[in-house]
């Protein structure tokens, strides 16, 4: 299926207004459309306007609550407890995140977790505004949908959600290491991207309704109402094992909900809960030599002889390289495909039914290119 390149500014502006005509303060759209936009241009597509359309239909089903201030449940100081209240998880993260980084520089490490929020989007965003502080963080979250769409290691349907594992460590030679990954073999968004585009997944990612293994990104989607497929865990029990561990330290330690049918949204909304870990490098034992040691270990890395995969990818590149690569890449325009084009014309097209108001169609921006 052919892409469409946006311009990124105007696709930018277009989020904004998408989410100020639904109600969102300035604020809070901007954090919205500075969130979605930058996951395209870091190139994880599958986190970043395309989610948009599923935002509006939890918003209009009264799932998503906007502008929403996180509340503080339990301060001990360098241990914080944050309830996000249903809101958009691009504006209550951030707000937590800015809490944490706040204790992490007053005790030098803070320990939050933040429960009850909307879709957090691309968890990498949240370790990369830690980085930005100078400060290490390690997130563990977990995601609750109304469809579970990971099968367990050894099952044959969906138990659970795609739970990432994330790292950011900052460093003043080649950029922060920053480490975001979902525990399935691939993040749902890039089935759902697939599937917009009509192509295969890469095999050993999905199994059908039956169990059985398949490329086609449709057994997620098709039928409405189910039977669906599954993603399967990357590594088999390895990923399963995390996922797990990601789904009880980000959940069920921070207060929030696990994945079981007592908790499952009513259709369209998807809840977040994290666990993050933030710290000042500068006061740990090692933290003087941590840019030389860093640096001597990663010059050695890269310094074996490449493999065809290694040519190809132009070097053996570090956590956060590639993100890096594509920002510069996509700094102009954004390739959007003709199936996620149209859901988000659709989606401003029910925000302008809704509240009177709209952005119009992203198509209509194309024409700026």
């Amino acid at each position: 299926m052919a892409s469409h390149l946006i311009p990124t500014a105007a696709l930018h502006r277009w989020v904004i207004d998408l989410f100020r005509a639904a109600g969102s303060s300035d604020r809070e759209a901007t954090l919205t459309a500075d969130h979605l936009v930058g996951a395209n241009l870091a190139g994880h597509d599958s986190h970043g306007v395309g989610m948009a359309p599923r935002y509006v239909d939890s918003l209009l089903n009264h799932e998503l609550q906007l502008n929403q201030t996180v509340a503080v449940t339990t301060d001990t100081g360098p241990m914080l407890s944050v309830d996000g209240r249903r809101g958009m998880g691009q504006s209550v993260a951030f707000q937590a995140m800015e809490l944490a980084i706040a204790r992490a520089r007053q005790h030098g490490v803070c320990v939050m977790g933040l429960r009850h929020s909307h879709h957090l989007g691309r968890v990498g965003h949240w370790a990369e505004q830690a980085v930005a502080a100078g400060l290490v963080s390690i997130h563990f979250t977990n995601a609750v949908s109304r469809n579970p769409m990971v099968a367990p290691h050894g099952g044959g349907e969906g138990r659970f959600n795609t739970n990432p594992f994330t790292v950011g460590m900052p460093r003043n030679d080649g950029g922060p290491i920053v480490l975001d990954f979902a525990t399935s073999a691939i993040a749902a968004g890039k089935v759902r991207v697939a599937y917009n585009k009509k192509v295969p997944v890469p095999p050993g990612s999905l199994i059908d309704a039956e169990g059985q293994p398949t490329d086609d990104p449709a057994v997620l989607f098709e039928p409405p109402e189910g039977p669906h497929g599954a993603l399967v865990p990357f590594a088999r029990h390895k990923g399963f094992a995390l996922s797990m561990v990601c789904e009880l330290l980000g959940a069920a330690l921070t207060g929030g909900e696990t994945t079981h049918p007592a908790n499952l949204p009513a259709r369209y909304g998807v809840w977040n809960n994290m666990l993050a870990i933030v710290f000042d490098p500068a006061r740990m034992a090692g933290g003087q030599g941590f840019e030389a040691e860093a640096r001597h270990f990663v010059d050695w890395v890269q310094s074996a002889r490449l493999s065809a995969d290694g040519e190809a990818l132009g070097g053996i590149l570090m956590p956060g390289d590639i993100e890096r690569r594509t920002r510069a890449e996509r700094a102009q325009q954004v390739p959007v495909d003709s199936g996620t084009l149209a859901q988000l014309d659709q989606a401003a097209a029910a925000i302008g039914a809704r509240f009177g108001q709209s952005p119009g169609p992203v198509s209509a921006l194309e024409r700026g290119c």
